[in-house]
């Protein structure tokens, strides 16, 4: 997705290769059965390779395709003014920092991360940067290397904090809360806070924004777009906003 020339790569590279080793070992196997045995002990193993196959297919499309058009109808709700200054904690190669960008013509659109690329397939800050280039808002993207835990930035610094499936790689329920308290602290007071991410670690997070006396928090599904392989690994959206100043 996006303009082009601009290129995301593929989040978690190194899974969606050892599925696809996986895929290719259960039809080999299912196939010199069927021909050493017969198709019915072959059927098991062409119907486990067929059913991962399909999971393979659907977190593809999450990866290259859904997560967009589901940011492209998140960052619609908000209803901007352009104006805004906006943190995406682990932007990777910059799916929502630029789609952000695209709607702040007189705003700012900040991207921190370690960059690695475990978690998305070409990461680094140049990728990032290129990308914004491609899509016409390099003058208003920024990009930092940074701790989600230890965020660089003052208090009350952005009016909108948003993240796509990053918080969960963090290790232990601590030290990720961490990471949300961080957010919630750069953010300013009426400020938005938005997190995408698998499973239920969406309601972990509202629990630790409950006891910052957040405010509007709410956890949704985004949705099959947004699914990973199959219903049970869904992304959800948390929402939450910090209450303006007495």
């Amino acid at each position: 997705m996006g303009m082009p020339g601009a290129r995301y790569g593929v989040d978690a590279p190194y899974g969606f290769s050892f599925v696809g080793l996986v895929v290719v070992g259960f039809w080999v196997t299912g196939l010199v059965m069927a021909v050493t045995v017969d198709l019915v002990a072959a059927l098991p193993a062409l119907l486990a390779g067929t059913l991962l196959a399909g999971c393979l297919a659907l977190s593809l499309h999450t990866s290259l395709r859904g997560k967009f058009l589901v940011w492209r109808d998140v960052l619609d709700e908000l209803d901007l003014r352009g104006d805004e200054r906006l943190l995406d904690l682990g932007c990777g190669r910059g799916a929502v920092l630029v789609a952000a960008a695209r709607r702040l013509p007189r705003g700012r659109a900040v991207g921190v991360d370690l960059w690695r690329g475990l978690h998305q397939s070409g990461n680094s800050p140049a990728a990032t940067l290129r990308n914004a280039r491609a899509e016409g808002v390099a003058d208003r993207v920024h990009v930092h290397g940074g701790d989600l835990r230890r965020l660089p930035y003052a208090e009350a610094s952005f009016d909108l904090v948003g993240s796509s499936l990053t918080v969960h790689t963090i290790f232990g329920a601590d030290t990720r809360a961490q990471a949300i308290a961080e957010a919630y602290r750069v953010l300013r007071p009426g400020g938005r806070l938005l997190i995408a991410d698998l499973g239920r670690t969406p309601r972990e997070y509202a629990a630790v924004l409950a006891r910052l006396d957040a405010q509007d928090i709410r956890v949704r599904s985004l949705g099959w777009r947004a699914w990973w392989g199959s219903p049970w690994v869904p992304t959800r959206l948390l929402t939450a906003r910090k209450p303006d100043a007495p």
